[in-house]
Order: structure tokens, then C-alpha cells, then sequence
């Protein structure tokens, strides 16, 4: 769900977010009854911001990426599988999965999370 700008001039394209404004992050998504709801709020030739929210019990299935994701737990309970090592993290937590590791993400109660994905070598 992205929207508004463009990318002009090496900007990010914001999903519409207004600049020089404190905003309450977790409030720019919202739970969706047996779903997972996503946000991109930041998109650039070197990597995204993604919010999501993903209601308790849905997961993404095991899968591997080309960049450095840093997820940051902004409400709730996930369960993350990092290269076969299992990490349980929780509002105010910040967990870093490596550029082609595989990883899961499986909700043990509802929560959102801010995941940033930095391409993780220059091309």
C-alpha cells in the first residue's frame, strides 16, 4: 500500500508520509482479522521500510532475501526462525536477519513490526 511520491532525484518514494513530523509509527498500520497487513512507507534503490501487522497464528513461510532486514517489533509477540535458530521478540525489540539466511516469521500473538531491508552489497 504505497502511494504518493515518486522517486525524483534519488528520493524516496514515502507511501504519502509527510516529512519534518513526529509520527506514531505503529498507528500507520492496522490489525486485520486473520491477515497480514503491510505498508511500504520508504522505497529506495538501496532498500525499503515495510510496516506490517500480522494477526495471531499467520506466518510467512521459510524464505531468504539479497538484503540485510532489521526488524523492529513495534507491538505484540513474533516468533522468528533465522537460519534454523528460533527468536521470540516482542514490543521494543530489534532483531537482525543476515542477507541470505533463511528466516520464517510466525505471530504468536498479534503484533507489527517495522522491518527495514538494506541491500547488503554495493551493485
Amino acid at each position: 500500500m504505497t502511494g504518493g511520491r515518486g522517486r525524483k532525484g534519488g528520493k524516496a518514494e514515502t507511501g504519502a508520509l509527510p516529512a519534518a513530523r513526529a509520527l506514531g509509527v505503529k498507528h500507520l498500520v492496522e490489525y486485520a482479522r486473520g491477515a497480514i497487513v503491510s505498508r511500504t512507507i520508504a522505497k529506495t534503490r538501496v532498500g525499503t521500510m515495510t510496516l506490517f501487522a500480522f494477526d495471531a497464528g499467520q506466518e510467512l513461510s521459510e524464505h531468504s532475501a539479497p538484503y540485510d532486514a532489521f526488524v523492529q517489533v513495534l507491538d505484540g509477540e513474533v516468533e522468528l526462525t533465522i537460519g534454523g535458530k528460533r527468536v521470540k521478540a516482542r514490543g521494543g525489540d530489534l532483531v537482525v536477519m543476515p542477507a541470505d539466511v533463511s528466516h520464517a516469521v510466525k505471530a504468536r500473538k498479534r503484533f507489527k513490526m517495522l522491518l527495514t531491508m538494506l541491500r547488503a552489497r554495493a551493485k
